[in-house]
């Protein structure tokens, strides 16, 4: 196939992709003109997996539970036999296909006697550095047969660079894969092409593959794939060969292994796309979590993503006028903008479609300036600043600190605390450990790495709305709380709790022989809730 497509690029003067364009003559004068580097995949990957290791390293912060408790924790007790299950589970509205990926790993590191606290604690990361890699050069490889090379060059810069890619695309989230399982997908199906002719079909079916599997990972997923299958529907010619070929027996086919696979995790059949919808979107139980006014995505979500880069983004989806690209950001979003829980991570595959325009945006100025100084004196070539380059140094003086505080700095107490009791109950020096803490707060067994007693607040939606669960009452009276569960329990070796819920607990802690004996600092300001400015570990005197 692909020497059938050089041969007929060789044969045929090049043609630019996006036509009726103003700005047609980016791909003209510089598509032809590749770098040695870039006209490399293999170097274009390698460039991006070093990128990502460095990435996955320096992320050291908590952003979202499911990065754990959705994916690391299920995986840690399918290889080592501990770990808990959220409620999720007993719901059966979660697929394991997700959690079997990073099992596998902790298998191989077992294996090799590498399930030591420092690989159990980064490697997760690292793995998902090589699938965010895959999605860099999938991003790549779109851009460029969408836009053009020259483009796709300055959207990789935009990928690269965004604060928010940084600080999320290596996290263990199941919309990170979703995210990876999208930009490879796009790639194949012929409709996102300006010129959808001259895919080969077969590329349409690894594009339905793709799709369905993102959908079987997270079935929300399928917003996205509705639009794009509606406007390969609208510009194919064989519409009954694609329905009836191809989307029924590929969707139909990965549905049922992906059954197959619950059946035999879960013990009985479970449908979880079909309990994922109906909770999520027919009941609304998201909203348990919390809820947003309907433009939240327009006015904030997406716009603190893009962050400065949101100038460049809008400017390259006008100029481009790539409107299927721009339908398919507006479609998710206000698809997603009906419910009314919300979080930034929902629309993660959306945020590489925005940077690819400001990839765009940033190879328009960078052909003015070339123009510029290529029609002007020598005198004022010197003189005349470059647009691009300002632009440049905007967005990396912006994102950089960014990145790096939100990575290194932000909400980090809660990953080094269980790290450091990881270390800990490895010198056997822990015995039981509770968390007078929201709950899900921390990561749990997949990052401890030990078989000892835990014990966690529990926040599982009630059957009736409206009644507090166990986390909401520990934060309505701690004091009362904690006197009536250690009056009721044995008394765990240390307690891990947060600064603010510690400073009305500490006469109670004291009084029943508790010491401090470690404080980790998490964060500089409040996120969702007061302020929680380090976690605080109590070990219980001897």
């Amino acid at each position: 196939m692909n020497q059938r497509r050089n041969a007929s690029s060789k044969s045929q003067p090049t043609k630019p992709l996006i036509t009726k364009n103003p700005d047609i003559s980016i791909q003209k004068g510089y598509k032809s003109q590749k770098s040695n580097f870039f006209s490399s995949e293999r170097n274009i990957f390698t460039l991006c997996l070093a990128f990502r290791i460095v990435n996955s390293l320096l992320i050291q912060t908590y952003f979202n539970p499911d990065e754990h408790w959705q994916a690391l924790e299920v995986a840690h007790r399918i290889v080592f036999g501990y770990g808990h299950l959220t409620w999720e589970w007993r719901k059966g509205i979660r697929s394991y296909f997700h959690p079997l990926l990073f099992a596998v790993l902790y298998k191989v590191l077992a294996l090799f006697g590498l399930d030591t606290p420092w690989f159990m604690a980064h490697a997760p990361r690292l793995l998902q550095a090589l699938f965010s890699a895959v999605g860099d050069l999938y991003f790549y490889k779109l851009s460029n047969a969408i836009f053009g090379n020259f483009v796709a060059k300055w959207a990789l810069f935009s990928q690269l660079a965004n604060w928010f890619m940084f600080f999320c695309f290596n996290r263990t989230l199941s919309n990170s894969l979703e995210t990876v399982l999208t930009l490879v997908g796009l790639y194949y199906w012929p409709c996102m092409r300006a010129s959808p002719s001259k895919v080969p079909l077969v590329l349409r079916k690894w594009g339905l593959a793709i799709a369905a599997l993102a959908c079987a990972i997270r079935p929300t997923s399928a917003i996205t794939w509705v639009y794009v299958g509606l406007l390969e529907l609208a510009v194919t010619c064989d519409r009954l060969k694609f329905l009836v070929l191809e989307v029924v027996p590929i969707g139909a086919l990965v549905l049922a292994l992906s059954c197959l696979l619950d059946r035999l995790m879960y013990g009985s059949w479970v449908i979880v796309p079909l309990n994922f919808l109906k909770f999520n979107f027919l009941s609304s139980g998201g909203d348990y979590y919390g809820t947003h006014k309907w433009h939240w995505y327009f006015s904030q979500g997406l716009t603190v993503m893009l962050f400065t880069f949101l100038p460049f983004s809008i400017a390259g989806s006008i100029k481009s006028k790539c409107w299927k690209l721009s339908g398919l950001i507006a479609w998710v979003l206000i698809v997603y903008s009906i419910q009314g829980h919300k979080e930034f991570r929902f629309v993660l595959p959306m945020l590489p479609i925005a940077l690819m325009f400001s990839g765009y945006s940033l190879s328009v100025m960078a052909k003015s300036d070339s123009d510029s100084r290529r029609k002007g004196s020598p005198n004022s070539r010197m003189k005349r600043p470059s647009k691009v380059g300002f632009a440049i140094f905007v967005l990396l003086a912006t994102n950089i600190p960014m990145a790096l505080y939100m990575s290194l700095v932000h909400q980090r107490g809660t990953e080094d605390v269980m790290i450091y009791l990881s270390k800990e109950a490895q010198n056997e020096k822990v015995k039981g450990i509770l968390f007078l803490m929201p709950c899900h707060a921390t990561p749990y067994y997949s990052t401890l790495h030990y078989d000892l007693p835990m014990r966690i607040l529990d926040c599982s939606p009630s059957e009736e709305k409206g009644i507090p669960d166990e986390s909401d009452h520990f934060m309505m009276d701690p004091v009362s709380f904690v006197s009536t569960l250690m009056t009721n329990g044995s008394l765990p070796s240390h307690v891990v709790l947060f600064d603010s819920e510690e400073k009305l607990l500490r006469d109670f802690l004291i009084s029943h022989s508790f010491i401090e004996i470690r404080r980790f600092f998490h964060a500089h300001f409040k996120v969702d809730r007061d302020l929680q400015a380090s976690v605080v570990v109590y070990a219980l005197a001897n």
